[in-house]
Protein backbone atom coordinates (compact mmCIF):
# COMPACT_ATOMS: atom_id res chain seq x y z
CA UNK A 1 0.00 0.00 0.00
CA UNK A 2 2.96 2.10 0.11
CA UNK A 3 2.44 3.97 -3.38
CA UNK A 4 1.95 6.88 -4.96
CA UNK A 5 -1.61 6.76 -4.08
CA UNK A 6 -0.84 8.79 -0.89
CA UNK A 7 0.06 11.63 -2.53
CA UNK A 8 -4.02 11.62 -1.56
CA UNK A 9 -3.82 11.47 2.01
CA UNK A 10 -1.32 14.09 2.52
CA UNK A 11 -2.97 16.51 0.31
CA UNK A 12 -5.98 16.16 2.34
CA UNK A 13 -4.40 16.24 5.24
CA UNK A 14 -3.29 20.10 4.34
CA UNK A 15 -6.84 20.24 2.96
CA UNK A 16 -8.18 19.77 6.05
CA UNK A 17 -6.16 22.02 8.07
CA UNK A 18 -7.00 24.38 5.58
CA UNK A 19 -10.86 23.95 5.32
CA UNK A 20 -11.10 23.91 9.53
CA UNK A 21 -9.21 26.71 9.83
CA UNK A 22 -6.05 24.87 11.22
CA UNK A 23 -3.69 25.82 9.25
CA UNK A 24 -2.92 28.84 10.35
CA UNK A 25 -3.29 28.83 13.74
CA UNK A 26 -1.04 25.69 13.99
CA UNK A 27 1.69 27.76 12.34
CA UNK A 28 1.47 30.72 14.26
CA UNK A 29 1.30 28.78 17.23
CA UNK A 30 4.12 26.96 16.68
CA UNK A 31 6.46 30.12 14.93
CA UNK A 32 6.92 28.05 11.71
CA UNK A 33 9.67 29.99 9.48
CA UNK A 34 7.90 32.50 7.26
CA UNK A 35 9.18 29.93 4.43
CA UNK A 36 7.98 26.88 5.61
CA UNK A 37 4.59 28.61 6.65
CA UNK A 38 4.44 29.88 2.56
CA UNK A 39 5.08 25.84 2.01
CA UNK A 40 2.63 24.32 3.91
CA UNK A 41 -0.55 26.74 3.01
CA UNK A 42 0.78 25.81 -0.70
CA UNK A 43 0.34 22.74 -0.22
CA UNK A 44 -3.43 23.07 1.43
CA UNK A 45 -4.87 26.38 0.31
CA UNK A 46 -5.38 24.82 -3.24
CA UNK A 47 -7.10 21.71 -2.18
CA UNK A 48 -9.30 23.12 0.76
CA UNK A 49 -12.79 21.90 -0.82
CA UNK A 50 -10.90 18.46 -0.26
CA UNK A 51 -10.33 18.83 3.19
CA UNK A 52 -12.11 16.71 5.83
CA UNK A 53 -15.43 18.98 7.14
CA UNK A 54 -14.78 17.77 10.98
CA UNK A 55 -16.66 18.62 14.17
CA UNK A 56 -17.82 22.02 13.65
CA UNK A 57 -18.30 22.11 17.64
CA UNK A 58 -14.73 21.99 18.17
CA UNK A 59 -11.86 24.08 18.06
CA UNK A 60 -10.37 24.27 14.59
CA UNK A 61 -6.49 22.57 15.35
CA UNK A 62 -9.06 19.72 17.35
CA UNK A 63 -11.19 19.56 14.90
CA UNK A 64 -8.43 18.76 11.88
CA UNK A 65 -6.60 16.21 13.89
CA UNK A 66 -9.87 14.22 15.05
CA UNK A 67 -10.90 14.12 11.51
CA UNK A 68 -7.83 12.98 9.68
CA UNK A 69 -7.71 9.79 12.15
CA UNK A 70 -6.05 8.14 15.19
CA UNK A 71 -2.07 8.89 14.10
CA UNK A 72 -2.97 12.43 13.82
CA UNK A 73 -4.61 12.26 17.08
CA UNK A 74 -1.54 10.49 18.89
CA UNK A 75 0.16 13.78 17.16
CA UNK A 76 -2.16 15.95 19.08
CA UNK A 77 -2.55 13.87 22.30
CA UNK A 78 1.97 14.79 22.32
CA UNK A 79 1.61 18.26 21.51
CA UNK A 80 -1.01 19.12 24.43
CA UNK A 81 2.05 18.65 26.92
CA UNK A 82 3.93 21.18 24.88
CA UNK A 83 2.16 24.82 25.93
CA UNK A 84 5.83 26.14 24.93
CA UNK A 85 5.70 24.99 21.47
CA UNK A 86 2.06 25.26 20.80
CA UNK A 87 1.59 28.36 23.11
CA UNK A 88 -0.95 27.64 26.37
CA UNK A 89 -4.38 28.17 24.68
CA UNK A 90 -3.87 25.79 22.12
CA UNK A 91 -2.49 22.68 24.16
CA UNK A 92 -5.49 23.18 26.29
CA UNK A 93 -7.44 22.76 23.19
CA UNK A 94 -5.65 19.52 22.42
CA UNK A 95 -6.33 18.11 25.60
CA UNK A 96 -9.30 16.88 24.24
CA UNK A 97 -7.73 14.31 22.61
CA UNK A 98 -5.86 11.95 25.76
CA UNK A 99 -9.48 10.40 26.63
CA UNK A 100 -12.82 12.63 25.84
CA UNK A 101 -13.08 11.65 21.90
CA UNK A 102 -16.64 10.02 20.73
CA UNK A 103 -16.93 6.75 22.04
CA UNK A 104 -18.62 3.75 20.16
CA UNK A 105 -21.55 1.90 21.14
CA UNK A 106 -22.13 -0.07 24.11
CA UNK A 107 -23.84 -2.83 22.36
CA UNK A 108 -20.80 -3.18 19.87
CA UNK A 109 -18.42 -3.10 22.54
CA UNK A 110 -20.09 -5.86 24.70
CA UNK A 111 -20.14 -8.03 21.24
CA UNK A 112 -16.39 -7.84 21.08
CA UNK A 113 -15.60 -8.61 24.84
CA UNK A 114 -17.84 -11.61 24.29
CA UNK A 115 -16.17 -12.65 21.37
CA UNK A 116 -12.93 -12.22 22.32
CA UNK A 117 -13.41 -13.47 25.70
CA UNK A 118 -16.12 -16.69 24.41
CA UNK A 119 -18.35 -15.96 27.01
CA UNK A 120 -21.57 -13.82 28.10
CA UNK A 121 -20.65 -9.86 29.11
CA UNK A 122 -23.11 -11.02 31.97
CA UNK A 123 -21.46 -14.23 32.82
CA UNK A 124 -18.23 -12.43 33.49
CA UNK A 125 -18.90 -8.93 34.64
CA UNK A 126 -22.92 -7.98 37.22
CA UNK A 127 -22.64 -4.57 35.83
CA UNK A 128 -20.94 -3.20 32.49
CA UNK A 129 -21.12 0.91 32.33
CA UNK A 130 -21.60 3.06 29.74
CA UNK A 131 -17.77 4.21 28.20
CA UNK A 132 -16.06 6.45 30.72
CA UNK A 133 -12.76 7.31 28.60
CA UNK A 134 -12.23 7.46 25.07
CA UNK A 135 -9.38 7.58 22.91
CA UNK A 136 -8.09 7.29 19.61
CA UNK A 137 -7.19 3.15 20.17
CA UNK A 138 -9.78 2.33 22.42
CA UNK A 139 -12.40 3.28 25.45
CA UNK A 140 -12.45 2.07 28.49
CA UNK A 141 -15.99 0.89 30.32
CA UNK A 142 -15.81 0.44 34.27
CA UNK A 143 -17.15 -2.84 35.35
CA UNK A 144 -18.18 -4.75 38.37
CA UNK A 145 -16.66 -8.93 38.24
CA UNK A 146 -19.80 -11.29 39.30
CA UNK A 147 -17.10 -13.37 40.67
CA UNK A 148 -16.14 -11.62 43.74
CA UNK A 149 -17.81 -7.87 43.13
CA UNK A 150 -14.58 -5.95 42.01
CA UNK A 151 -14.58 -3.38 40.13
CA UNK A 152 -12.20 -3.29 37.39
CA UNK A 153 -12.10 -1.22 34.07
CA UNK A 154 -12.49 -3.03 30.67
CA UNK A 155 -10.78 -1.69 27.67
CA UNK A 156 -12.01 -2.80 23.93
CA UNK A 157 -10.36 -1.92 20.92
CA UNK A 158 -11.93 0.81 18.71
CA UNK A 159 -13.65 -1.73 15.49
CA UNK A 160 -11.70 -1.09 12.42
CA UNK A 161 -8.45 0.31 14.13
CA UNK A 162 -6.13 -1.62 12.73
CA UNK A 163 -7.31 -0.97 9.25
CA UNK A 164 -7.46 3.15 10.03
CA UNK A 165 -4.34 3.22 11.35
CA UNK A 166 -2.66 0.99 8.36
CA UNK A 167 -3.68 4.07 5.96
CA UNK A 168 -1.98 6.88 8.47
CA UNK A 169 0.89 4.53 8.56
CA UNK A 170 1.19 4.22 4.60
CA UNK A 171 0.87 7.67 4.34
CA UNK A 172 3.54 7.94 6.17
CA UNK A 173 5.88 5.77 4.62
CA UNK A 174 5.53 7.35 1.44
CA UNK A 175 6.08 11.05 2.72
CA UNK A 176 9.18 9.58 4.74
CA UNK A 177 10.34 8.24 1.06
CA UNK A 178 9.55 11.78 -0.59
CA UNK A 179 11.37 13.72 2.27
CA UNK A 180 14.54 11.46 1.73
CA UNK A 181 14.11 11.91 -2.19
CA UNK A 182 13.53 15.71 -2.40
CA UNK A 183 16.21 16.40 0.51
CA UNK A 184 19.17 13.95 0.56
CA UNK A 185 20.77 16.00 3.41
CA UNK A 186 17.66 14.61 5.82
CA UNK A 187 18.84 11.10 5.36
CA UNK A 188 20.60 11.45 8.14
CA UNK A 189 17.61 11.95 10.28
CA UNK A 190 16.66 8.20 8.59
CA UNK A 191 12.64 9.39 8.83
CA UNK A 192 12.11 5.83 6.97
CA UNK A 193 13.62 4.25 10.51
CA UNK A 194 11.77 6.78 12.21
CA UNK A 195 8.38 5.56 10.58
CA UNK A 196 9.58 1.68 10.91
CA UNK A 197 10.23 2.17 14.81
CA UNK A 198 6.13 4.24 14.80
CA UNK A 199 4.86 1.53 13.15
CA UNK A 200 6.37 -1.37 15.48
CA UNK A 201 5.04 0.93 18.58
CA UNK A 202 1.57 1.02 16.98
CA UNK A 203 1.37 -2.73 16.19
CA UNK A 204 2.04 -3.39 19.66
CA UNK A 205 -0.84 -1.26 20.67
CA UNK A 206 -2.98 -2.52 18.68
CA UNK A 207 -2.80 -6.24 21.01
CA UNK A 208 -4.02 -5.99 24.24
CA UNK A 209 -2.34 -9.58 24.98
CA UNK A 210 1.31 -7.00 25.13
CA UNK A 211 0.12 -4.26 26.93
CA UNK A 212 -1.53 -6.93 29.81
CA UNK A 213 2.24 -7.87 29.63
CA UNK A 214 3.53 -4.78 29.64
CA UNK A 215 1.63 -3.91 32.99
CA UNK A 216 2.60 -7.22 34.49
CA UNK A 217 6.27 -6.32 33.97
CA UNK A 218 5.86 -2.38 34.86
CA UNK A 219 4.23 -3.43 37.61
CA UNK A 220 6.94 -6.01 39.33
CA UNK A 221 9.65 -3.15 38.06
CA UNK A 222 7.85 -0.61 40.26
CA UNK A 223 6.06 -2.29 43.34
CA UNK A 224 9.06 -1.00 45.57
CA UNK A 225 8.07 2.72 44.51
CA UNK A 226 6.67 4.23 47.29
CA UNK A 227 3.79 7.10 46.25
CA UNK A 228 3.41 4.73 42.54
CA UNK A 229 0.64 2.26 41.67
CA UNK A 230 0.13 0.51 38.61
CA UNK A 231 -3.58 -1.44 38.28
CA UNK A 232 -3.30 -5.21 38.52
CA UNK A 233 -4.49 -7.41 34.98
CA UNK A 234 -6.99 -10.09 35.32
CA UNK A 235 -5.46 -11.97 32.87
CA UNK A 236 -8.66 -14.51 32.47
CA UNK A 237 -10.57 -11.64 31.32
CA UNK A 238 -8.17 -10.28 28.92
CA UNK A 239 -7.42 -11.07 25.18
CA UNK A 240 -5.98 -9.71 21.73
CA UNK A 241 -8.70 -6.64 21.55
CA UNK A 242 -10.02 -6.74 25.26
CA UNK A 243 -7.99 -6.29 28.15
CA UNK A 244 -9.34 -6.11 31.96
CA UNK A 245 -7.54 -4.02 35.07
CA UNK A 246 -8.19 -3.05 38.35
CA UNK A 247 -10.19 -0.19 38.55
CA UNK A 248 -8.02 2.87 39.37
CA UNK A 249 -10.31 5.70 40.96
CA UNK A 250 -8.17 9.31 41.08
CA UNK A 251 -7.75 12.72 40.02
CA UNK A 252 -6.72 13.42 36.92
CA UNK A 253 -3.59 15.33 36.18
CA UNK A 254 -4.80 17.72 33.78
CA UNK A 255 -7.14 18.99 36.53
CA UNK A 256 -5.53 21.35 38.51
CA UNK A 257 -8.61 22.95 40.14
CA UNK A 258 -9.44 19.64 41.47
CA UNK A 259 -6.06 19.00 42.56
CA UNK A 260 -5.71 22.10 44.38
CA UNK A 261 -9.02 21.43 45.59
CA UNK A 262 -7.86 17.90 47.24
CA UNK A 263 -5.09 19.58 49.46
CA UNK A 264 -2.21 18.01 46.42
CA UNK A 265 0.75 19.99 46.46
CA UNK A 266 1.53 20.13 42.86
CA UNK A 267 4.83 21.29 42.87
CA UNK A 268 6.35 17.98 44.59
CA UNK A 269 3.59 16.24 42.19
CA UNK A 270 5.70 17.56 39.04
CA UNK A 271 8.66 16.74 40.72
CA UNK A 272 7.83 13.16 41.36
CA UNK A 273 6.43 12.26 37.91
CA UNK A 274 9.24 13.49 36.32
CA UNK A 275 11.91 11.54 38.87
CA UNK A 276 9.78 8.45 38.83
CA UNK A 277 9.81 8.44 34.73
CA UNK A 278 13.37 9.13 35.34
CA UNK A 279 14.22 6.43 37.47
CA UNK A 280 12.65 3.29 35.66
CA UNK A 281 14.45 4.71 32.56
CA UNK A 282 17.54 4.47 34.03
CA UNK A 283 17.06 1.94 37.04
CA UNK A 284 15.06 -0.57 34.97
CA UNK A 285 15.62 0.18 31.02
CA UNK A 286 11.67 -0.02 30.60
CA UNK A 287 9.22 3.03 31.12
CA UNK A 288 6.11 4.28 30.26
CA UNK A 289 6.27 5.25 26.80
CA UNK A 290 2.72 7.06 26.76
CA UNK A 291 2.81 9.69 30.04
CA UNK A 292 0.50 12.44 29.70
CA UNK A 293 -2.06 13.70 31.71
CA UNK A 294 -4.80 11.36 30.82
CA UNK A 295 -2.63 8.33 31.60
CA UNK A 296 -1.85 9.52 35.10
CA UNK A 297 -4.14 10.06 38.59
CA UNK A 298 -3.42 10.70 42.03
CA UNK A 299 -5.62 8.55 44.49
CA UNK A 300 -7.02 9.76 47.37
CA UNK A 301 -3.64 8.73 49.33
CA UNK A 302 -1.47 10.82 47.29
CA UNK A 303 -0.15 8.03 45.44
CA UNK A 304 0.67 8.29 41.11
CA UNK A 305 -1.09 5.91 39.85
CA UNK A 306 0.06 4.88 35.93
CA UNK A 307 -2.54 3.11 33.19
CA UNK A 308 -2.69 2.88 29.71
CA UNK A 309 0.63 0.71 28.85
CA UNK A 310 0.29 0.31 25.25
CA UNK A 311 3.41 2.42 24.73
CA UNK A 312 6.22 1.19 26.58
CA UNK A 313 9.56 1.83 25.91
CA UNK A 314 13.22 -0.03 26.81
CA UNK A 315 16.71 0.86 26.38
CA UNK A 316 19.87 -1.52 27.16
CA UNK A 317 22.73 -0.93 30.04
CA UNK A 318 25.02 0.30 27.79
CA UNK A 319 22.63 2.90 26.27
CA UNK A 320 21.40 3.85 30.09
CA UNK A 321 24.62 4.08 31.10
CA UNK A 322 25.42 6.65 27.68
CA UNK A 323 21.73 8.77 28.49
CA UNK A 324 22.90 8.82 32.22
CA UNK A 325 26.41 10.30 31.82
CA UNK A 326 24.92 12.77 28.73
CA UNK A 327 22.63 14.13 31.48
CA UNK A 328 25.01 14.18 34.31
CA UNK A 329 27.54 16.73 32.15
CA UNK A 330 24.49 18.89 31.08
CA UNK A 331 23.90 19.22 35.02
CA UNK A 332 27.71 19.82 36.03
CA UNK A 333 28.30 21.58 32.95
CA UNK A 334 31.21 19.49 31.73
CA UNK A 335 30.63 19.94 28.11
CA UNK A 336 33.58 18.26 27.28
CA UNK A 337 32.46 15.17 29.15
CA UNK A 338 29.39 15.37 27.02
CA UNK A 339 31.41 15.55 24.14
CA UNK A 340 33.07 12.90 24.73
CA UNK A 341 30.88 10.75 25.43
CA UNK A 342 28.77 10.95 22.29
CA UNK A 343 32.26 10.24 20.18
CA UNK A 344 32.26 7.19 22.37
CA UNK A 345 29.18 5.81 21.88
CA UNK A 346 29.70 6.46 18.05
CA UNK A 347 26.85 9.23 18.01
CA UNK A 348 29.06 11.77 16.07
CA UNK A 349 31.49 10.45 13.61
CA UNK A 350 35.01 10.23 14.68
CA UNK A 351 36.38 12.65 12.00
CA UNK A 352 34.56 15.57 13.69
CA UNK A 353 36.08 18.23 15.95
CA UNK A 354 35.79 16.93 19.80
CA UNK A 355 36.11 20.48 21.33
CA UNK A 356 34.06 22.63 18.51
CA UNK A 357 31.07 19.85 19.39
CA UNK A 358 31.94 20.76 23.20
CA UNK A 359 31.42 24.50 22.39
CA UNK A 360 28.68 23.57 20.57
CA UNK A 361 27.13 21.85 23.35
CA UNK A 362 27.41 24.53 25.60
CA UNK A 363 25.79 27.33 23.52
CA UNK A 364 22.86 24.79 24.35
CA UNK A 365 23.12 24.28 27.92
CA UNK A 366 24.06 27.43 29.13
CA UNK A 367 21.09 29.38 28.28
CA UNK A 368 18.61 27.15 30.27
CA UNK A 369 20.77 27.15 33.83
CA UNK A 370 19.03 29.21 36.16
CA UNK A 371 15.80 29.99 34.58
CA UNK A 372 12.27 28.13 35.34
CA UNK A 373 10.44 26.49 32.89
CA UNK A 374 8.60 29.56 31.90
CA UNK A 375 11.37 31.17 30.84
CA UNK A 376 13.30 28.30 28.47
CA UNK A 377 11.55 28.67 25.28
CA UNK A 378 11.88 24.58 23.95
CA UNK A 379 11.30 25.15 20.52
CA UNK A 380 13.97 27.28 20.17
CA UNK A 381 16.01 25.65 22.07
CA UNK A 382 15.20 22.23 19.92
CA UNK A 383 15.75 24.19 16.84
CA UNK A 384 19.46 24.96 17.72
CA UNK A 385 20.12 21.43 18.51
CA UNK A 386 18.97 20.39 14.96
CA UNK A 387 21.28 23.02 13.90
CA UNK A 388 24.15 21.17 16.20
CA UNK A 389 23.31 17.82 14.97
CA UNK A 390 23.20 18.55 11.20
CA UNK A 391 26.52 20.53 11.62
CA UNK A 392 28.24 17.56 13.06
CA UNK A 393 26.58 14.60 11.29
CA UNK A 394 24.78 13.28 13.76
CA UNK A 395 22.54 10.50 13.35
CA UNK A 396 19.38 10.05 14.53
CA UNK A 397 19.70 7.10 17.26
CA UNK A 398 15.77 5.15 16.65
CA UNK A 399 16.78 3.15 19.87
CA UNK A 400 16.25 6.43 21.71
CA UNK A 401 13.42 8.18 19.48
CA UNK A 402 10.44 7.02 22.46
CA UNK A 403 12.81 7.70 24.99
CA UNK A 404 13.13 11.25 23.39
CA UNK A 405 9.46 11.96 22.82
CA UNK A 406 8.35 10.75 26.17
CA UNK A 407 11.04 13.04 28.32
CA UNK A 408 9.12 15.81 25.91
CA UNK A 409 5.93 14.58 27.33
CA UNK A 410 6.70 14.31 30.75
CA UNK A 411 8.49 17.15 31.07
CA UNK A 412 5.00 19.06 29.55
CA UNK A 413 3.47 17.28 32.47
CA UNK A 414 5.11 18.67 34.93
CA UNK A 415 5.39 22.16 33.69
CA UNK A 416 1.81 21.82 33.54
CA UNK A 417 1.66 21.29 37.08
CA UNK A 418 4.88 23.72 38.32
CA UNK A 419 5.18 26.07 35.85
CA UNK A 420 8.43 27.23 37.45
CA UNK A 421 9.79 23.99 37.81
CA UNK A 422 13.88 23.22 37.03
CA UNK A 423 13.71 20.39 34.86
CA UNK A 424 17.71 20.30 35.54
CA UNK A 425 17.54 20.54 39.49
CA UNK A 426 14.82 17.85 39.69
CA UNK A 427 16.51 15.27 37.71
CA UNK A 428 19.89 15.45 39.12
CA UNK A 429 19.76 13.51 42.25
CA UNK A 430 17.87 10.25 39.90
CA UNK A 431 20.94 10.86 37.66
CA UNK A 432 23.21 11.34 40.49
CA UNK A 433 22.55 8.06 42.13
CA UNK A 434 22.04 6.00 39.02
CA UNK A 435 25.68 6.88 37.85
CA UNK A 436 27.65 6.61 41.59
CA UNK A 437 26.20 2.94 41.11
CA UNK A 438 26.63 1.88 37.48
CA UNK A 439 29.59 3.98 36.08
CA UNK A 440 33.38 3.83 37.83
CA UNK A 441 34.94 0.68 39.29
CA UNK A 442 32.03 -1.30 41.28
CA UNK A 443 30.13 -0.93 38.01
CA UNK A 444 33.23 -2.54 36.23
CA UNK A 445 34.05 -5.49 38.91
CA UNK A 446 29.85 -6.10 38.20
CA UNK A 447 30.45 -6.37 34.44
CA UNK A 448 33.36 -8.18 35.12
CA UNK A 449 31.17 -10.53 36.87
CA UNK A 450 28.72 -11.30 34.73
CA UNK A 451 31.55 -11.73 31.60
CA UNK A 452 32.42 -14.71 33.87
CA UNK A 453 28.88 -16.23 34.16
CA UNK A 454 28.04 -15.88 30.97
CA UNK A 455 31.58 -16.97 29.48
CA UNK A 456 30.82 -20.30 32.03
CA UNK A 457 28.06 -21.55 29.51
CA UNK A 458 31.13 -22.05 27.11
CA UNK A 459 33.65 -24.22 30.10
CA UNK A 460 32.47 -28.03 28.55
CA UNK A 461 33.82 -26.05 24.89
CA UNK A 462 37.13 -24.56 26.41
CA UNK A 463 39.73 -27.76 25.89
CA UNK A 464 38.65 -28.18 22.27
CA UNK A 465 39.14 -23.94 21.98
CA UNK A 466 42.77 -24.45 23.30
CA UNK A 467 44.03 -26.78 20.92
CA UNK A 468 42.37 -24.93 17.90
CA UNK A 469 44.50 -22.53 19.57
CA UNK A 470 47.82 -24.59 19.74
CA UNK A 471 47.55 -25.88 15.92
CA UNK A 472 46.77 -22.26 14.75
CA UNK A 473 50.41 -21.15 16.82
CA UNK A 474 51.94 -24.34 14.98
CA UNK A 475 50.56 -23.41 11.70
CA UNK A 476 52.79 -22.53 8.96
CA UNK A 477 53.67 -18.70 8.32
CA UNK A 478 50.99 -16.42 7.69
CA UNK A 479 49.16 -15.87 4.49
CA UNK A 480 46.09 -14.37 3.10
CA UNK A 481 44.40 -17.87 3.86
CA UNK A 482 45.90 -18.25 7.58
CA UNK A 483 45.54 -14.72 9.24
CA UNK A 484 42.25 -15.11 9.77
CA UNK A 485 42.28 -18.47 11.55
CA UNK A 486 45.82 -17.06 13.57
CA UNK A 487 43.62 -13.71 14.43
CA UNK A 488 40.83 -15.56 15.76
CA UNK A 489 42.87 -18.04 18.06
CA UNK A 490 44.30 -14.65 19.50
CA UNK A 491 40.63 -14.25 19.73
CA UNK A 492 40.40 -17.01 21.65
CA UNK A 493 43.24 -16.80 24.01
CA UNK A 494 41.56 -14.18 25.14
CA UNK A 495 38.45 -14.92 25.78
CA UNK A 496 40.06 -18.06 27.98
CA UNK A 497 42.48 -15.08 29.78
CA UNK A 498 38.98 -13.40 30.62
CA UNK A 499 37.18 -16.08 31.82
CA UNK A 500 39.91 -16.96 34.00
CA UNK A 501 39.75 -13.61 35.50
CA UNK A 502 35.70 -13.39 36.16
CA UNK A 503 36.03 -16.32 37.76
CA UNK A 504 38.74 -15.05 39.99
CA UNK A 505 36.80 -11.73 40.62
CA UNK A 506 33.21 -14.01 41.22
CA UNK A 507 35.23 -15.50 43.94
CA UNK A 508 36.16 -12.12 45.20
CA UNK A 509 32.43 -11.33 45.07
Amino acid sequence: MRGPHNIWRLIRTGATFERTGAMALALEAMEVPPRLRFAARLLGWPFKWLGLRGDPALPPVTRALTALGPAYIKFGQVLSTRPDIVGAELAQQLKYLQDQLPPFSTAVAKAMVAEELRLPVDAAFSSFSEPVAAASIAQVHRATLAENGRDVAVKVLRPGIERAFRKDVDAFYFAARAIEFLSPASRRLRPMDVITHFDGVVKGELDLRLESSAASEFADNTKSDAGFQVPRVIWTLSGRSVMTLDWAEGINLADNAALDAAGVDRQALAARVLQLFLSHALRDGFFHGDMHQGNLKVAANGDLIAYDFGIMGRIDEYTRRVYAEILMGFIGKDYRRVAEVHFEAGYVPPDRDIDEFARALRAVGEPIFGLDATQVSMARLLSYLFEVTERFGMETRTELILLQRTMVVVEGVARGLDPHINIWQVAKPVVESYVSRNVGPLALIRDLAQTARVLGRFGPRLPRMMESLLIAQAAPPLTVDTQPRLFGARGVAAVVLVFALGIWLGKLL
